[in-house]
C-alpha cells in the first residue's frame, strides 16, 4: 500500500486517536523501510569502490565516481524522508496530537504492542506518556525484543533529536561530560 494512501486513512474526519497513531506508525515504518533501502543501495555503491581499491592507483578515478554516486544517490529521497520523521517526531515529543490524554495507558500499550511484562514494568517506572513508552523502547515489544530500538515512532523521535542537536546552537546544549551529568566524571570512592 502507498505511503499516501494510507496517511489519507489518518486524515478521515472519523479517525479516532488510535487509528491516527496506528496509520502513523504504518507510514513512519514504511518510511523506514525506504530509508533502509536507500541507506543498502549506497552501502553497495561504497562496496563496489572498496573492491576497486585493490587495483589502485589505476583506479582512482572509478572509486572517486562510485563514492560520489553513493553519497548521491537518491539524496532528494533521504532528504524528504528525513523531513518527514523529524517533523513526526517532534510531534511525538510534544504530543501534540493528544494520544496520551485520550487514550491511556492501556490504549497506548495497545496501540504500540506493548507486550504485558514490559508494560508492567512501565506501571512500575511511572511511564505513562506516549514519549516515555518510546524513549523506553517497548514499541513492538510484543513481537521484537532486540538491543537496538528500532520501532517506526522510536526512529521518528531519534530523527527529530538528532535535527535539535544538529542544528541547536552550541551554547544552547547541556554538557553531558559536566559534572554530575551522564557521561560526566566518576565519582571516587574511598573508604571511609
Amino acid at each position: 500500500m502507498k505511503i499516501q494512501a494510507i496517511a489519507d486513512i489518518g486524515l478521515k474526519s472519523t479517525t479516532t486517536k488510535r487509528d491516527s497513531l496506528i496509520v502513523a506508525r504504518r507510514v513512519l515504518r514504511r518510511l523506514c523501510e525506504q530509508r533502509d533501502e536507500i541507506w543498502a543501495e549506497r552501502r553497495a555503491l561504497r562496496r563496489q569502490a572498496g573492491k576497486q581499491r585493490t587495483f589502485l592507483p589505476f583506479t582512482k578515478v572509478v572509486i572517486a565516481r562510485l563514492e560520489q554516486q553513493a553519497s548521491e544517490h537518491r539524496a532528494d529521497d533521504l532528504d524528504a524522508i528525513n523531513h518527514i520523521l523529524v517533523g513526526y517526531g517532534q510531534a511525538l515529543f510534544h504530543d501534540s496530537e493528544g494520544y496520551s490524554a485520550a487514550m491511556g495507558f492501556d490504549g497506548l500499550c495497545d496501540a504500540l504492542s506493548i507486550n504485558a511484562i514490559d508494560r508492567e514494568h512501565a506501571r512500575r517506572e511511572g511511564w505513562c506518556t506516549i514519549r516515555e513508552l518510546i524513549v523506553a523502547g517497548l514499541e513492538d515489544g510484543a513481537y521484537y525484543s532486540g538491543c537496538w530500538k528500532d520501532g517506526p515512532l522510536f526512529n521518528a523521535y531519534f530523527a527529530a533529536m538528532d535535527e535539535f542537536i544538529r542544528t541547536c546552537p552550541d551554547h544552547l546544549l547541556p554538557d553531558p561530560f559536566a559534572s554530575g551529568a551522564q557521561l560526566g566524571p566518576k565519582p571516587t570512592l574511598r573508604m571511609v
